[in-house]
């Protein structure tokens, strides 16, 4: 009796395990390995799948030898298709389409899947406040504010930025104020994806420094970028492109020119709190090369919650040829606290 019995619960427990394993996504590795549960993303190269007994875990897609899925999901392709359907196990490097009346089955390379179920198209980005008061020896405010955010589509994005910059000082004979910083910008972009990597761009930068004599710099210009590296922890490109900039100086007659313009984009997250990024632009006249401006930024930011980071910015603006009595270079440290949306 007894032994029927185990022979019962052992029976009953190959059962089980079976129709778990039958009701579960797999994930093949090309090491042997394999990771039974439920496959709910990719990007980046990372395959994200949820386990009964590890929780969520993210592999490299380069070691998935191949997959299956109980369900449909929505693969997007790198040559920028779009399918929904039950995954099968195929051979080495590749998955199979289930297929339907509508729709013949087909493999599909693992290396050409650039997302798996990707969340729905939003804006996302930052708002960042800075401020430093001072009152004794020396009496002064300055505060900043900065709001930039982007809307990643599978074909486009859109990029749009303001900031502002504010600081006096006071004199501590006469009790006089003086206005030290007096700068806004406001800024608009829109590229679209050709490939996965060569893109379009078309952007205008409208801009104004009160210090530096400067009443408007509107800069639209247009060219061909390239996104060497878009993941979720590292983004890299290169753009280069035509403008035309336009300066109104406030005690100087107003200029405009033809430039070309060559800029880039990097960030890194170096782990799960801290980051690092940097930008630059650089707008040369197409006449006189010794006419050129320079936009450039690097910073560092750290997470304070989930939804709140601390960051410290330089910022450089260089104007090879400014308003009389005006400097040529503005730096700035800014030290601020921002939220993400």
């Amino acid at each position: 009796m007894l032994r029927k019995t185990s022979m019962l619960l052992v029976l009953s427990a190959a059962m089980l395990s079976l129709a778990t394993r039958a009701g579960a996504d797999e994930v093949l590795f090309k090491n042997g390995d394999r990771l039974t549960g439920k496959v709910t993303s990719a990007a980046g190269g990372k395959l994200t799948i949820v386990t009964a007994v590890a929780g969520t875990v993210t592999v490299n897609l380069d070691d998935v030898k191949t997959f299956s899925t109980e369900e449909p999901i929505e693969l997007h392709l790198t040559d920028g298709s779009v399918l929904k359907q039950k995954i099968e196990a195929a051979d080495e490097g590749q998955i199979r389409t289930a297929g339907s009346d509508a729709v013949a089955a087909q493999a599909v390379a693992i290396n050409k899947i650039q997302k798996v179920n990707p969340p729905p198209v939003k804006w996302a980005g930052t708002i960042t406040a800075s401020g430093l008061i001072t009152r004794g020896n020396s009496n002064t405010e300055n505060v900043g504010l900065s709001i930039n955010t982007t809307r990643r589509a599978e074909r486009d994005r859109i990029t749009l930025g303001a900031g502002y910059l504010y600081g006096r000082q006071e004199d501590p004979d006469s009790g006089d104020k003086k206005t030290t910083t007096d700068n806004w910008y406001l800024l608009g972009k829109y590229d679209y994806f050709f490939s996965q990597k060569l893109y379009g761009f078309a952007m205008t930068r409208i801009e104004r420094d009160r210090i530096a004599q400067l009443d408007l710099r509107l800069t639209p210009s247009a060219g061909l970028g390239y996104q060497w590296i878009e993941k979720p922890d590292m983004n890299f490109s290169t753009e280069a492109g035509l403008a035309w900039v336009y300066e109104d100086f406030r005690n100087a007659d107003s200029d405009d020119h033809f430039a070309a313009r060559l800029a880039y984009h990097f960030d890194k997250k170096l782990n799960d709190r801290v980051s690092i990024f940097h930008n630059l632009e650089y707008v040369p006249s197409v006449e006189d090369l010794s006419d050129f401006n320079i936009v450039a930024d690097a910073g560092l930011r750290a997470s304070l919650t989930a939804s709140m980071f601390g960051e410290l910015k330089l910022e450089w603006r260089h104007d090879a040829t400014p308003a009389p009595g005006a400097e040529k270079d503005d730096l700035r440290y800014i030290l601020g606290v921002g939220w993400t949306f």
